[in-house]
Parts: structure tokens; sequence; C-alpha cells
């Protein structure tokens, strides 16, 4: 049996189609492999009829471009060469014409190539689409071999590298401009607004990921910043960003929050570890926001050093203090921190008497006075947490932890052990949120607006 797969052309000016035949299918005796069409078949189909479109379309396109739109006078060829684009279904060599320009009106240059004006990229809005949903999802390498197995195009690492960082770029140069504060209008301007549906909750924490500086292999790590926004209703949206090098963290937020229905009357909890890179970043965004130290971060620490308290050797004056450290979190749980410093004073005082002679007290208050300098630069964030539990409010970056597991760890550090750039970690960042947000084909949508609108809602695999 053979199969001949034609297409057909239709021009308007045109009596006749025009038909083309792009493939042979040959089949002899039925068999489970040789039913319907085999992958390389229908690569290599979908490839012809491709280069097929393509070149009708910029002959066609080219072709209405010779004559002056002004005047109408056919303009003359000053020569012609091959441009390379890339597409879902290969690289094409495209025939590109220079023409002269027409002198019925001033022109900037005497001459253009039609095609290289249309096509200032060179490649296909789709492909760089998948390539950059993908590479945002899994390694650079293992989204080139996705995209090789299941498309008849070739592409390199590297390539899909350069793609993914100009489309972040692209994503970044469209973010405005950094603010102190975002914070507008009065009071009775904010009484004005409708009432917002409900509250806005917003975790950040920080994550380290391996740096790489040139050839030097001990460049050690950088933070990353990571959050999630999670709305009244259940809506969530995560960011992320490298500390120390993106110069628009609080406009990044604040267009998360945007997206997210933010108005100057509504009400917002941040939730952080009470870090300097996070506590900073969470202010002048709202007038109606909280800021609350996250409960996890201090049963941690206290939890370390009860564990630490075990090892102490038995004594009168050392025998209270994992009641004590018991009494300072009860203290901090209800939100009184002056009694929990009184707490921990009371324990340095035990310690100081031993540190000399134990190494276990000696490590023990080290943990301590650091825990006292922890508490008391973030007092001001300290609520009854025993209240707000009870009350159902959130008290905890829990729903964050995750959020970097999910953001950063899966695709920087878990699985992909690779070393970054400040600016390499911070541009996938921007593109791995975007796609985990559902929001990557939006952007594109906005940029090519005659792309598709029509997404599969399907779960993302990574």
């Amino acid at each position: 049996m053979k199969i001949m797969v034609q297409i057909v052309i239709e021009y308007e000016e045109l009596d006749e189609p025009i038909i083309e035949e792009i493939s042979c299918l040959c089949r002899g005796d039925l068999l489970p492999e040789t039913m319907g069409m085999t992958l390389d078949e229908g690569k290599n189909l979908l490839a012809n009829m491709q280069a097929a479109m393509v070149k009708h379309q910029a002959q066609e396109y080219v072709d209405r471009q010779r004559h002056c739109p002004d005047c109408g006078k056919r303009r003359s060829t000053k020569g012609q060469h091959e441009i390379v684009w890339r597409s879902l279904f290969g690289k094409l060599r495209l025939k590109s014409p220079r023409l002269y320009s027409c002198h019925c009106q001033p022109r900037k240059t005497k001459s253009f190539s039609p095609l290289a004006v249309l096509l200032p990229e060179r490649s296909a809005p789709e492909l760089l689409y998948l390539e950059t949903k993908w590479a945002s999802l899994m390694s650079y390498g293992l989204t080139a071999d996705l995209l090789a197995d299941t498309l008849p195009m070739e592409t390199s690492t590297q390539a899909i590298i350069l793609n993914t960082q100009q489309v972040a770029q692209r994503m970044e140069d469209a973010l405005g401009e950094e603010e102190v504060m975002y914070i507008d209008g009065c009071p009775r301007d904010w009484a004005a607004l409708p009432r917002p549906d409900g509250r806005i909750t917003v975790g950040l924490d920080g994550g380290y990921v391996h740096a790489r500086e040139g050839d030097n292999r001990k460049a050690g790590w950088f933070e990353v910043i990571a959050g999630k926004s999670v709305t009244w209703d259940g809506e969530a949206k995560s960011f992320g960003f490298v500390h120390q090098y993106d110069e628009k963290p609080k406009r990044r937020l604040h267009e998360v929050l945007q997206s997210q229905g933010l108005q100057m009357n509504q009400d917002i909890t941040f939730l952080s570890d009470g870090g300097d890179t996070v506590r900073d970043l969470q202010f002048y965004l709202s007038p109606w926001s909280e800021h609350v130290l996250d409960w996890f971060h201090i049963t941690m620490r206290l939890t370390v050093m009860k564990n630490t308290a075990k090892g102490l050797p038995s004594d009168p004056e050392l025998d209270t203090i994992l009641k004590e450290l018991d009494s300072a979190k009860w203290y901090l749980w209800h939100g009184n921190v002056f009694r929990a410093l009184e707490m921990l004073d009371l324990i340095e005082g035990h310690l100081e008497l031993f540190e000399d002679e134990n190494d276990t007290a000696h490590k023990l208050l080290r943990n301590v006075q650091e825990f006292v300098g922890y508490i008391e630069t973030n007092q001001g964030f300290i609520p009854n947490y025993g209240e707000r539990y009870r009350y159902g409010e959130a008290i905890s970056t829990a729903f964050v932890e995750s959020t970097i597991n999910w953001v950063v760890s899966k695709r920087m550090i878990k699985k992909q052990q690779m070393r970054w750039t400040k600016r390499g970690a911070h541009l996938l960042l921007q593109t791995r949120t975007t796609t985990l947000n559902g929001e990557l084909r939006d952007v594109f949508c906005d940029w090519y607006p005659a792309m598709t609108q029509t997404v599969e809602n399907l779960p993302l695999a990574v």
C-alpha cells in the first residue's frame, strides 16, 4: 500500500490551486509496528509541510512588499541572501531579497530586507514558549532531548539557555521601576474603596544555591528568596529572585499582589523568618498590612537549644535550664516578649558560670545569646501566637518551606546539582515562577497577539 500526502495551497489571485506532494508512506503486511504512522514519519511529514507552507507564506509577503505603499511604484531588487528561521517543525532557510527604498518619501535606509524586518528574532514564538516552559521545569539538557525526540527539530543546550534567558530578560524589562513606597492615597480614599473579599497571606523565606564564578569551583553559595502569596479563597502565586542581584524586589512582589486584586484597603499578613533580607521587603506595600515573625523558626531554634541542654552536666545551677527554656517558649507563644527575654537572661546567667569548664555550656550560651538578639531584633513582629492559632490565623511559613522546595530546590539543587551565576539563577526563577503560576502562555500572547489563547490545563510534572 502506498499513501501519498499532498497539500493544497489556494491564492485569491490564482484560479487554480497549487498542489504539492510532501510525503509518501509505503506499507506491506500489517503488523503492530507498521500500523499508522511512526514517530519518524510523523516528524518528517510535519517538517515537509512546514517547509512548503513557510516557503509560500514568505514568498507572498515579499511579493506584496515589492511595491511602495505610498506611490505604488515597484521597488528594484538590490540583491538576495538567506535567513535562517527556527520553528517547532525544523530549521528553515528562507530566500530574503533586499529591496531599494522608494524615493517618493524620506526613508531612513536606502534599502531593506522585508523578511529580516518581519522576523527579527529568527525563532517562532511557539518554539520560544516551549523551550522556556520546559527549561523552567527541568534541566536544559533534558529539554533539548525532549524537543528533539518529539518534534522534527534540532537544538542545543546552549541555544535553549540563551533563548530562555532572553525571554526572562524581556519579562524583566517589562517590569516597572522600583519604588520606595507603593502606598497611594490617604485613609479617606481607602475608606471609599469596595470592601475586599478577604485577607491575603504572604510567606517569605530564603534558600541557597551553588555559585559559579568563571572557572572557580569554590565560589560557595548565594541566597535566593522565594515566596508565596495566597488569597482568601486559596489562589496561590509564587515569586522568587536572587538577593544582591535583583534591583526590583518590592516591585516584583507588588506586581504579584496586584495580579491578585490588591487595593489599598486590603488586609495582608506577611510572615517571614525575620532575616534582614525578607524583613525589609514587606514594608510600604499596603497600609493595612501586618508583619508576623514565623513561629516555626522560633520553635526550631528553641528545640535545638533544648537538645543541646540535655548534654549539660548534672548541677543544681543547670538542672533548671530545660524548664526555663520551656517557660521562654510559653511566653513567646503568648506574645509576652518581655518575660521571655527575662527567662533567657536568667539562662545566660546560669551558663556563664560554667562556660569555661564545659564545652556544651559554652555552645549553649552562644546559641542563647544569638537567640536573644534574634528576638530583640524582631520583637515588634511577635504577636500572641496562641490567640492567632485559636482564631485560625496564620502563624507559620510552613507553606513557604514547600515553596522553596518547589521553586528552587527541585530545579536548582536536588535533581540538577549544577552551579549557577547570580544572573542565570535569577532569570530562570522568573520563567519558572511564571510557568508554575500558569501565566507563561498569557505573557507570550501579550507579546504576540496572534498566538492562540487555547491552553490545555494539564498538571505540571517536575
